[in-house]
């Protein structure tokens, strides 16, 4: 069991402001930019950028201001200049943190995150003191409803997915990078909507947090998500529902 899956839970739950179309459509533009400013602004040959372009319309994001962030991104439109940064870190329970963030001001963002850990039981640490305990992996979480365990671990398997877990409500599909989107495909093509589907940095081995730990945790990781530098954050935690309830 990971709480990996439970957390998205938890925010569809809560409505999590990162959930506020202004603030969700600011961590798409710095994304689709950053994809096309590394990795050039052809979709087709770009997946970061094709799944950017693909979260930004299930977003409901006008395709005028996709292409616009691709001709920044790509220099055929003058824009802010952005650069990715990782932060790692300590939250309460010592639950490590890995936070992906796109800023054009990284004394500022620096100086904003490190507040965010102080103020919610948690402090930030020097780059590869938590790195290592997490693997890039493609992140498939599908409601336990959508098929019988057997059904989905077959089309799982077959497509090159790596393992299926059980998370309570929602099985976890875990993949390599370079299976995600085969195996996604695969899942779309039995019928079957994903709740997540990401390529993200997963936790080897988790931390169980119980009480006043769990909601601080729960504070500081809805803080960190909500601040516009922030585009993803990893954790190791895992909350018993009758605390993720709680919160």
């Amino acid at each position: 069991m990971s709480g990996h899956s439970k957390w998205h839970s938890i925010k569809h739950k809560k409505g999590a402001t990162d959930a506020k179309r202004g603030k969700l459509f600011t961590k798409f533009i710095k994304e689709i930019t950053v994809a096309a400013r590394t990795g050039g602004g052809d979709p087709d040959a770009n997946a970061r950028l094709r799944k950017a372009i693909l979260d930004a319309k299930a977003g409901n994001m006008p395709n005028d201001t996709i292409d616009r962030a691709i001709r920044r991104g790509t220099g055929a439109e003058e824009g802010v200049n952005y650069e990715e940064i990782t932060y790692e870190g300590y939250g309460p329970g010592g639950v490590a943190l890995l936070i992906e963030a796109v800023t054009d001001n990284r004394n500022r963002t620096v100086a904003e995150i490190r507040h965010m850990f102080s103020k919610n039981g948690g402090n930030l640490g020097e780059a590869g003191s938590v790195g290592w305990l997490f693997e890039k992996k493609g992140y498939i979480v599908v409601e336990k409803a959508s098929k019988p365990e057997e059904e989905l671990f077959d089309i799982a398997i077959e497509a090159g997915a790596d393992d299926l877990r059980d998370d309570e409500d929602n099985f976890e599909i875990i993949t390599s990078p370079e299976n995600f989107e085969k195996v996604q495909d695969a899942i779309k093509s039995a019928g079957i909507e994903p709740q997540v589907a990401e390529v993200s940095m997963v936790p080897q081995n988790y931390i169980q947090l119980a009480g006043n730990e769990a909601r601080q945790m729960l504070k500081l990781m809805e803080a960190i998500e909500d601040h516009d530098d922030v585009q993803k954050v990893h954790a190791n935690f895992d909350i018993d529902e009758a605390d993720m309830a709680a919160a």
